[in-house]
């Protein structure tokens, strides 16, 4: 038995792990200020991230696993009835830059120090918490109709993700 943290058996220091282990919550946040939506339906979007992060810890890939485990203990367990504060940014714009740069920052780490297909399970995952978010409630329309499934600020910030992690 070894008292060395899990972030370093995996191979990471202590910031990296921070940045890997922080941004699900940050693309769940950013997907969900893409677009400015009602209070409902931002919880419903936080609630379906919530629990897109969640699942992950049952991953295969032992990083997703333990990213996700530590994500959700410091979020919140979706089994257990807790729900993440909706976090609404000052400047969602400039959020969901910063998310980018870092989700960035995250796949140079990932492709010096993580095995290929942690790295890539980890980048899908991602932009399946995205995806997740941005779909979870339709905005617009009146009394569901005409409502866009995804905004195209939405989809926009899906896009420009999956192209930062892409290889």
């Amino acid at each position: 038995m070894t008292d060395e943290p899990l972030y370093a058996q995996l191979g990471f220091t202590d910031v990296e792990w921070g940045l890997l282990a922080g941004l699900p919550q940050s693309v769940l946040t950013a997907a969900g200020a893409a677009s400015h939506d009602s209070a409902r339906k931002s919880r419903a979007e936080n609630a379906a991230g919530l629990a897109e992060i969640a699942d992950a810890r049952a991953s295969a890939s032992p990083l997703v696993a333990a990213v996700a485990a530590a994500a959700v203990g410091s979020a919140g367990d979706p089994e257990l009835g807790e729900e993440l504060p909706v976090i609404e940014p000052g400047d969602p714009a400039g959020y969901a830059d910063d998310v980018l740069e870092r989700a960035a920052e995250a796949a140079g780490v990932l492709a010096a120090k993580a095995a290929d297909a942690d790295a890539q399970t980890y980048k899908h995952w991602l932009v399946g918490i995205a995806d997740t978010v941005v779909g979870a409630a339709s905005t617009g329309g009146v009394l569901g109709l005409g409502a866009e499934p995804v905004t195209d600020a939405e989809r926009s910030f899906r896009d420009r993700l999956a192209k930062v992690l892409a290889d």
